[in-house]
């Protein structure tokens, strides 16, 4: 008979292997370094050859100079969109290696996972790679980062730095050697006897097998048969596997693992624990149930007088970590002009319950990130009028939906400021309508135009220029230093002294 055992009490600790989490700007050879590590190729796998969503390897290291033990890696995207996935990375992590191309130097989201590394409070090493490529300044790099306040060895710091060549091989052994050396000097213990605990990395509905999760154990076993919780969701550990698709019958901490079968999905960065039985494991879920935020209202913005234009939107992508990072680059084009409302937002493939949405609002839109659109769907959702795009690659979300956002906006009034008059006399008034007479001071006067009245450097009223005369003639336009006559149409009466400044008024279309 199996013995259970009572996760709360106490067992012996032993040294467990690091978690390091890779971070860096987009392009700059994460996943090619890792890729040298593991001896694989997962960048040409990769959508545009970038990273896009966060990636956990074990990989066992042996140096040339014979330094060798495990290593878990956290791989993460460089793009501005995934900033969370960065920042959830380093807080889960032991060791940071912050990559650096050498010939572009520090870039926003390396100060971004500059920032998230210090967050997280942890070690970490800097890899300055592409160090074969022309143009490399490793000493540049260097002076980069000690005005971010990152001061390497050799520069006034004591951060390890290490130079590298991904693409060659180079420096890659120091560069392991270092990250062995720095989890060794934070002692990393875990209980391997316990019940596994840890982080959800990263979710997905998978077509064929329903929801997944990618956890990270940081404590205890993990066994075949046992029950896992995460916030509301829960499964039972019987679809397991390692993170190249390997069946497991158990894993231990430090390890990242998939279990399929969850009733929802985790959400990423919500803890996990492992229960002996489903009733535990409801117990707990219960014990720790949150409640929800009641979703508010978007249907009308209004900003003073003006009610902005809502564009109603149905998100996909492949994982939570890229729908993630897919809600923010589209809510970053929300403004007082324009409201962005989410209807629906998940993972998996567009289904008839985002066609149904199409029925209830006018110009939805619908974008999948990395997740396809039935053949059958696709005819389906072009006979209803539904805007709808596939993307591989976030930055080029942005470059589409822009210029279908702007379309949407109304026409804007742009002023060409083109001369100022001041006010000699007033000839005559009925009304609105007043005759003018002034000189042009900067600029021109022209017929139809329209003008701001000024007085003591204050606008008191506005109007438009009905008819032009210079020596009397009428004319078209009057340039600066020439007297004139006019007839104008104003809601003020205009007194001599005033300032008239003109200009022209043109319909045109409305930028976000």
């Amino acid at each position: 008979m199996k013995k259970e055992v009572n996760k709360n009490q106490p067992q012996a600790e032993i040294t467990r292997s690091p978690v390091v989490v890779v971070v860096g700007h987009i392009d700059h050879g994460k996943t090619k370094l890792l890729d040298h590590i593991r001896k694989t190729n997962v960048i040409e796998g990769e959508s545009g050859g970038i990273t896009q969503h966060i990636g956990a390897y074990e990989v066992a290291v042996s140096t040339k100079r014979g330094v060798s033990g495990e290593i878990t890696f956290l791989d993460t995207p460089g793009h501005e969109a995934f900033s969370e996935i960065r920042s959830r990375g380093a807080r889960v992590a032991d060791v940071a290696i912050l990559v650096v191309a050498a010939d572009e130097g520090v870039k926003p989201q390396t100060e971004e996972s500059i920032k998230a590394i210090q967050a997280a409070d942890i070690p970490f090493v800097v890899a300055i790679n592409k160090t074969d490529k022309e143009g490399a300044n490793p000493e540049r790099v260097k002076m980069q980062l000690a005005e971010k306040s990152v001061y390497v060895e050799g520069h006034g710091g004591k951060v390890p730095c290490v130079s590298v060549s991904a693409k060659e091989g180079v420096g890659v052994d120091d560069l392991l050697e270092t990250v062995l050396l720095l989890a060794e000097m934070e002692e990393l213990k875990a209980e391997a006897g316990v019940l596994a605990s840890g982080v959800v990395i990263e979710s997905s509905l998978e077509q064929k097998r329903g929801n997944a999760a990618t956890l990270l154990i940081q404590n205890g076993t993990l066994r075949q048969g046992e029950f896992v919780a995460a916030d509301s969701a829960l499964a039972p550990v019987r679809i397991f596997e390692d993170f190249l698709g390997h069946s497991l019958k158990e894993a231990r901490f430090s390890s990242p693992v998939r279990v399929v079968g969850f009733n929802v999905l985790p959400p990423v960065g919500s803890s996990f624990q492992a229960f002996s039985s489903k009733q535990e494991a409801e117990k707990a879920l219960v014990l720790n149930a949150k409640p929800r935020p009641v979703p508010h209202s978007a249907e009308k913005f209004v900003s003073g007088e003006t009610e902005k234009i809502v564009v109603p939107m149905v998100l996909r992508a492949d994982v939570s970590g890229s729908l993630e990072a897919l809600e923010k680059e589209v809510k970053k084009f929300g403004s007082d002009k324009i409201g962005i409302k989410i209807l629906k937002s998940g993972t998996g493939m567009v289904g008839e319950d985002d066609l149904k949405a199409a029925a209830s609002v006018k110009d939805l839109i619908i974008i999948a990130f990395r997740v396809g659109i039935d053949r059958n769907m696709i005819e389906s959702l072009r006979k209803s009028g539904v805007l709808f795009k596939e993307f591989d690659i976030i930055y080029q979300v942005s470059d589409w939906l822009m210029p279908i956002l702007e379309s949407r906006l109304p026409q804007e009034v742009a002023k060409e400021e083109i001369g100022v008059a001041k006010v000699l006399k007033i000839f005559k008034k009925v009304g609105q309508k007043q005759v003018i007479g002034g000189r042009v001071t900067d600029g021109m006067a022209k017929s139809g135009a329209e003008f701001r009245v000024m007085r003591n450097e204050h606008q008191i009223g506005s109007g438009k220029v009905l008819e032009l005369q210079h020596a009397k003639a009428k004319v078209g336009e009057v340039e600066k230093g020439q007297e004139f006559g006019l007839m104008a149409s104003s809601e003020v009466s205009v007194a001599a002294g005033d300032m008239l400044e003109f200009f022209s008024a043109s319909m045109v279309k409305g930028k976000l």
